[in-house]
């Protein structure tokens, strides 16, 4: 599970905004009907969704692009080269460019809650650290500071949790974060916080190519099809087989500058899919079953995976392609889980029902008068009463966060005759 995310320098995000999925100090009413919209940690609320609005262009994708940055160093940075370049790109003004990026995370495996963090250019990493709270408080895993001069053990310092983390230190670059090559060496702690990132942490939906494809549709499948029955589809039955697929490979050798082409085959899976009208009649899922429908099954075969082994899911733009009821049977998919969290943006103001979401659930993104984004909630609105119209509110400007657009006719007039 995940309690918060601190980013800064990232992109449109100047100063370290802060994404807290602990839920807020609240006994109202309408919150305590909510009950399913949280879960209990350590006598702690959390979130099980949180939904980022905001105008265009104000920084709510860009939120979702640095967490997806951040997380995927994690994941990939033991494979980076000294001639690598971070794909991302600072705040571009008021000599940000020259500073470091920065990110922190907390969240919880297995019951212990830690502390990661780390900051960065777009060339080098800068510095790292990772406590966790074993026996609820505080511990260091080990810290690093590239700034330091001087040895590997001038630059790092270490407490409990990692074995022989000297080790590891010599074999980290300045491209690499330290918690990735303590995974690739082996090293317990380095592995799970690695899985954690890689395995609980999705930063979005599966593929067709996914290598677990197979293995998820067969583990979902009742639930898959009746699924897709409530969203209105009228297939009945979906199965699975793998099929070799003949293909050309081509050899290259140097410096002879000699090709070789042979016969091979490549084992994929096929998706067939069968309807209500013609119960016997196959279809081939991939080029014969409509666009929508092929990306409402892999939403759903994700979020299927996802809720019943409470992991957490990064989505940008969650009602992409979908209606407003499936956008909200999805969101109700988490709050049926035990733990599972979604973390969205999104323009769906019919989402914005007090009934429906709790006020500490609704983040709202907006671009101040520097160019940068500032992310809030509407938690932070100690005059705004549950019992008003939240939706309303929004497009009224009441918490900024929209976009103002002069439409009127004699403005689009002057528009269109210059």
């Amino acid at each position: 599970m995940i309690l918060e995310i601190h980013l800064s320098n990232f992109f449109s995000i100047k100063d370290e905004i802060v994404l807290n999925l602990r839920a807020g100090n609240s006994q109202s009413r309408k919150v305590r009907d909510l009950e399913n919209n949280v879960f209990t940690y350590d006598d702690d609320k959390i979130l099980k969704a949180v939904a980022l609005y905001g105008a265009n262009a104000s920084g709510k994708s860009n939120i979702i692009k640095a967490i997806r940055f951040c997380c995927s160093m994690v994941n990939q940075s033991h494979l980076n080269n000294e001639n690598v370049i971070f794909l991302f790109t600072p705040f571009k003004f008021e000599g940000f460019p020259e500073k470091p990026s920065s990110f922190q995370i907390m969240f919880v495996i297995n019951g212990i809650e830690y502390e990661y963090s780390y900051s960065l250019t777009r060339t080098k990493i800068m510095t790292e650290s990772l406590f966790y709270y074993p026996n609820k408080r505080r511990a260091k895993v080990f810290t690093r500071d590239e700034s330091i001069k001087g040895e590997k053990k001038d630059k790092y310092s270490f407490g409990s949790g990692i074995k022989r983390p000297m080790d590891v230190a010599e074999n980290t670059s300045d491209k690499t974060l330290y918690i990735s090559r303590a995974s690739q060496m082996d090293r317990e702690l380095g592995k799970e916080i690695f899985n954690f990132f890689g395995e609980q942490f999705l930063l979005g939906y599966t593929g067709f190519n996914a290598p677990n494809i197979e293995s998820l549709i067969k583990e979902n499948h009742k639930m898959l099809i009746a699924a897709l029955q409530i969203a209105d589809s009228d297939i009945i039955d979906i199965k699975t087989k793998r099929k070799a697929v003949p293909f050309k490979s081509v050899n290259v050798s140097f410096p002879s500058s000699t090709a070789t082409v042979s016969d091979e085959q490549k084992e994929m899976i096929q998706i067939t899919s069968y309807h209500k009208a013609s119960p016997s009649i196959p279809f081939d899922f991939i080029s014969e079953e409509s666009e929508g429908t092929k990306g409402l099954f892999l939403i759903l075969l994700s979020l299927f995976d996802i809720v019943r082994n409470n992991k957490i899911l990064l989505i940008d733009e969650i009602e992409s392609s979908l209606h407003t009821s499936i956008v909200e049977f999805i969101i109700k998919l988490f709050y049926s889980s035990g733990s599972a969290q979604l973390i969205f943006s999104t323009h769906n103001t019919k989402l914005l029902d007090l009934d429906k979401i709790r006020k500490d659930q609704i983040y709202f993104v907006n671009k101040t008068s520097t160019g940068s984004t500032d992310l809030y909630s509407l938690f932070d609105y100690k005059d705004f009463r549950e019992t008003m119209d939240v939706e309303k509110a929004y497009l009224q400007g009441r918490f900024d966060a929209i976009p103002f657009i002069d439409d009127s006719i004699a403005n689009l007039k002057s528009l269109i005759n210059g």
